[in-house]
């Protein structure tokens, strides 16, 4: 009886065993064949990641389009297709820049186009920082401010112009004024809108660390503003170039604009141009300088244009 009932449990425990081992393959035989059938279903939803960004920064590319408006315009004035008198080639534009340069007109002009500018705009720069700072991190600055500003932007700053003459007579005085009107109302606006825009969420965190004011505006405010003056900069810097060409036409002796008003009623349309491309060469010149200084002091920062 007792041989009997071992048996039987050994029976039994091959029999469990036996099975087990079939499960156990069956199983694993199950997974080898579906592994492939899973990599079938997921290939279609492992593809290839799609570039969205604008790519790697080419050098010099900002200078492309003036170049190829040059050549355009060299081609279209060798096949004769604009007329010398209205439109002059660019190699008479060139030499009557020489010509001008040579006589000394041309420096002459240019540096007292400069002065003028570079007045301005440092007025400017200085009154935009200044004004945008106390409007943006005080409410009492706020309401005392930001009212009259944005009503000096709604009026025409060339429209200024006869008021500012009876007020500062019609010298450089006015002129330089002007200037400085037109270059710190963009760097307000785009620092005011900057430091408005600032998350709470860093102000909360400065109180809770105890950063003092100085801390507060160094640590806080001047990196949350710096994208958007960086924006009224540029913008400041091509306005003072606008009120110069404008500005130099009302009772100047010299400078970039008056030589242009000069030409214009004698007729000379390669002196016009000479004027406006030296204009034109500026303007390039200081935005691509802000716009380095920008990348410079926000190297810190990764988006498209980086």
């Amino acid at each position: 009886m007792t041989t009997t009932t071992n048996t039987t449990a050994n029976t039994t425990a091959n029999t469990t065993a036996t099975s087990n081992t079939a499960t156990t393959a069956n199983t694993a035989t199950t997974t080898t064949a579906a592994a492939p059938l899973a990599a079938t279903v997921e290939s279609p939803q492992v593809r290839r990641r799609r570039r969205l960004s604008p790519g790697k920064r080419l050098p010099a590319t900002r200078f492309l389009g003036p170049v190829l408006l040059l050549a355009l315009w060299a081609v279209a004035s060798a096949a004769g297709q604009l007329d010398p008198g209205a439109i002059p080639a660019p190699w008479t534009v060139l030499e009557t820049g020489v010509r001008l340069w040579t006589d000394g007109t041309l420096p002459t002009d240019i540096l007292t186009s400069l002065q003028r500018a570079g007045s301005g705009f440092a007025i400017g720069l200085t009154a935009g920082i200044a004004l945008a700072l106390a409007s943006g991190l005080s409410r009492t600055g706020e309401a005392l401010i930001d009212g009259s500003v944005q009503l000096n932007r709604a009026i025409p700053t060339l429209g200024l112009i006869p008021l500012f003459i009876l007020w500062l007579g019609i010298g450089e005085t006015f002129k330089v004024a002007i200037i400085a009107i037109v270059v710190y109302i963009p760097i307000y606006l785009n620092t005011h809108a900057a430091l408005s825009g600032i998350d709470s969420r860093f102000v909360e965190l400065a109180e809770m660390q105890g950063l003092s004011r100085y801390a507060f505006i160094r640590r806080i405010v001047i990196p949350g503003a710096l994208p958007g003056f960086f924006v009224g900069l540029r913008l400041g810097v091509t306005g003072s170039w606008l009120g110069l060409v404008v500005l130099e036409q009302i009772n100047a002796t010299s400078g970039l604009g008056y030589m242009m008003f000069q030409a214009q009623n004698y007729g000379q349309t390669d002196v016009i141009l000479v004027g406006l491309v030296v204009y034109g060469i500026f303007g390039l010149i200081s935005d691509s300088a802000v716009r380095l200084i920008e990348r410079r002091v926000l190297s810190w920062r990764r988006t498209l244009s980086s």
